[in-house]
């Protein structure tokens, strides 16, 4: 039953963890796309207006000329009022068309001038927007932070009960094998020796010695299957506490029929 069960309060269901992980990642992703947009729409941003800045300059400049042009006409028209009386018309076709000019210019001035400002809003918009979204973001990273530290703690310490109930196990289970090989051992020397003894008499000495030798190799046997039991054992202890896992089984102990 170790590390089967949901680990409250963190997990409702088995895996709530994982999730919560695979969210965080997302929320990672969804901020860095955020964070590309945010530079996309700046560059742009000061593209535009960079451009817009141009269009204006040059809208002042021609302004500037349309309105020296003006004067001049205006100054030359006073001059030369006699001898421009047959042009004075064309003149005044011409004044009304750098007026218009004039207009145009400064109608298109004050559109750059609201395109900046609308780009302008839009940018700080954008900026606030990301500004909260980061924020935002940065909390639910430091929470699932501390969730992941703590559940990470949680899984070490199970993981510390799992391999001191397991190494518990191996150990009963060695116990228990060894306690029952050591008891045929001893049943087993104790027939020896009563053979040995009934073995002092010349007659009787022939015929129990196959006996005998039964018994001695039968005892070998069953104290070379205690030593591996007891090595096998231990080994899968160490194992287990040095992390291993699936070595929580019986070792195969051979049962020598008696002779």
């Amino acid at each position: 039953e170790t590390n089967t069960l949901p680990f409250h309060p963190f997990e409702n269901q088995q895996g709530d963890i994982l999730r919560m992980e695979k969210e965080h990642q997302v929320l990672q992703e969804q901020l860095r796309e955020a964070e590309e947009k945010l530079e996309q729409l700046q560059s742009r941003s000061l593209e535009e207006i960079g451009a817009l800045e141009e269009l204006l300059k040059k809208s002042t400049e021609e302004t500037e000329v349309s309105q020296n042009e003006l004067d001049w006409f205006h100054q030359d028209s006073e001059a030369q009022m006699k001898k421009w009386q047959q042009e004075k018309k064309e003149n005044r076709e011409n004044l009304k068309a750098l007026r218009g000019t004039v207009k145009k210019h400064s109608d298109t001035n004050e559109r750059y001038l609201k395109a900046i400002d609308d780009k302008e809003k839009q940018y700080n918009a954008c900026l606030n927007t990301f500004l909260e979204t980061s924020n935002k973001f940065a909390n639910e990273k430091g929470k699932l932070e501390e969730l992941i530290k703590k559940s990470q703690d949680d899984s070490q310490e199970c993981e510390k009960r799992a391999v001191k109930a397991e190494v518990s196990v191996l150990q009963t289970w060695k116990e228990t094998e060894v306690w029952k090989l050591k008891g045929t051992i001893a049943k087993a020397e104790g027939n020896l020796r009563m053979l040995k003894a009934l073995s002092s008499s010349a007659s009787a000495a022939p015929v129990l010695k196959s006996q005998i030798d039964s018994w001695e190799i039968f005892i070998s046997n069953v104290k070379k299957q205690l030593e591996k039991v007891e090595a096998e054992y231990e080994e899968k202890i160490e194992l287990v506490k040095n992390g291993a896992r699936d070595c929580l089984s019986k070792v195969e102990v051979v049962d020598f029929p008696y002779p």
